[in-house]
């Protein structure tokens, strides 16, 4: 069995949100305050807009000697980033992230963000499917919780 998008690894969030016109700073305060690597940027009908993270202030606001204070998230955030559904799984989330090299994704319900899924967030979801697998078949191999802790 694999874990579903929701309610696996997405329960209830309190979601980072900003909008295109916020600054980098605000960005930065926000991540910085929430212990969090990415923000969702929507607009003002809260439809996904794209997302900032920490490679985006590294690539595009420091490398290029961007002024935080003033310049737009719409400047330098990634538009249009794939996205995760509710029903995806977990596994094939993380082989897409895999792939495609990214460590967050925003998870929608057609127009409407609903969460935020992390590379960390799928690695501790897919490690305790794995665990769990090994414990059912050592059940299934030894008849009872054997070498289990």
């Amino acid at each position: 069995m694999d874990t579903k998008i929701v309610p696996g690894v997405v329960k209830e969030q309190s979601i980072a949100t900003l909008n295109p016109a916020d600054s980098v700073m605000d960005a930065v305060n926000m991540m910085s305050e929430r212990k969090i690597g990415a923000v969702v940027i929507v607009d003002n009908a809260a439809k996904l807009a794209g997302i900032f993270t920490e490679r985006d202030l590294v690539n595009r606001v420091v490398a290029k000697g961007e002024d935080p204070a003033t310049t737009p998230l719409s400047k330098v955030m990634t538009t249009n980033p794939d996205t995760l559904g509710p029903n995806d799984t977990a596994m094939n989330a993380l082989a897409l992230m895999s792939a495609r090299r990214y460590r967050h994704l925003p998870v929608v319900d057609g127009d409407a963000v609903i969460g935020m899924v992390s590379i960390r967030d799928l690695f501790n979801v897919v490690k305790a499917q794995l665990e769990e697998d090994v414990r059912e078949r050592e059940k299934f191999i030894f008849g009872s919780d054997y070498g289990v802790a």
